[in-house]
């Protein structure tokens, strides 16, 4: 079993700037990647960002060039710097540990934080 735990979320003023972290603990053998999705009231969940092993990094359109995620191999910590916010940033953002491996005979499979509240004001 993996456990993670966010922090960092808050309310900021449009232009302003969030960190949130995110660490996993558990059963870990290997991950494919970390990352970072939101979702906002009345939608989707949505994918924000994540991050590989090796350091390759993924973003939508959406977020590129405002949102930096950063990744601690050696504490399975991802970190996600927000800046530039909108209103439209606003959302619980979840983290996830992608493609977990506990063992090398138990097949890969994602988990999930239980998510942080972002709120950006206009």
């Amino acid at each position: 079993q993996v456990h993670l735990v966010e922090s960092g979320g808050g309310l900021v003023q449009a232009g302003g700037s969030l960190r949130l972290s995110c660490a996993a603990s558990g059963s870990i053998f290997s991950m494919n990647a970390m990352g970072w999705f939101r979702q906002a009231p009345g939608k989707q969940r949505e994918f924000v960002a994540d991050i590989t092993s090796n350091g390759i990094t993924n973003y939508p359109n959406s977020v590129k060039g405002r949102f930096t995620i950063s990744r601690d191999n050696a504490r399975n910590t991802t970190y996600l710097q927000m800046k530039s916010l909108k209103p439209e940033d606003t959302a619980v953002y979840y983290c996830a540990a992608l493609g977990v491996r506990a063992t090398p005979l138990i097949d890969r499979r994602d988990y999930w934080g239980q998510g942080t509240q972002v709120t950006v004001s206009s």
